[in-house]
């Protein structure tokens, strides 16, 4: 038994100094060193811009759109030239403008254009008119003739075509109630109005 006992000794005593010999520091060399682990870069998403805050931009509007249709002030100019306008005569039987109709049709119609074509809803209209003689059916023709004729002029002058209505009165509105030539002449025209709205 004594044997047994000096096993366990000696097993005990190379254990002690094995575990002495583990516990050991041995001295470090940067050859012994590990790799260094790479460092993963963390891809940080870049910072969106904030726009600072210095002035507020304005809001861009809509131009507010101009009237088609002229005011009271300019009713009124138009209306002053209309009257200024007298009627174009024509001679008997016919729908040609004659040299003094021109004039007539020239003197404001450049003025006029220049502020109708400005409010494109405004339209005129031009009567053509006729003396008594001859039927209604025929005066009707002719007055539309008239109406015509005048029209062509004044699209030439540069008024929209499309803002210039035409309306026959035949012998159906006369200016003046004689029967005689002086009468009759005055019969036998065009009159500018404003269309009514």
């Amino acid at each position: 038994m004594k044997r047994h006992r000096d096993l366990v000794l000696i097993g005990i005593a190379t254990l002690t100094l094995v575990a002495a010999g583990c516990t050991k520091k041995t001295p470090i060399s940067k050859d012994t060193l590990p790799a260094p682990k790479p460092e993963i870069a963390q891809s940080t998403p870049p910072r969106a811009e904030v726009p600072s805050r210095t002035e507020a931009t304005p809001t861009p509007t809509a131009e507010t759109p101009r009237s088609r249709f002229p005011d009271a002030a300019t009713r009124k100019r138009i209306d002053e030239l209309l009257g200024r306008i007298e009627d174009a005569y024509f001679d008997y039987d016919k729908h040609t403008l004659r040299t003094d109709a021109i004039k007539t049709l020239e003197s404001d119609s450049r003025e006029l254009r220049d502020i109708i074509v400005q409010y494109p809803d405004y339209k005129l209209t031009i009567e053509g008119h006729c003396d008594e003689r001859g039927s209604a059916e025929y005066n009707m023709m002719l007055g539309q003739a008239r109406a015509e004729a005048a029209k062509k002029y004044l699209v030439g002058v540069g008024i929209p075509s499309d803002q210039l209505g035409m309306i026959s009165y035949g012998k159906e509105k006369p200016a003046c109630q004689e029967h005689d030539e002086a009468c009759w002449q005055k019969n036998r025209r065009i009159h500018i109005v404003a269309m009514a709205k």
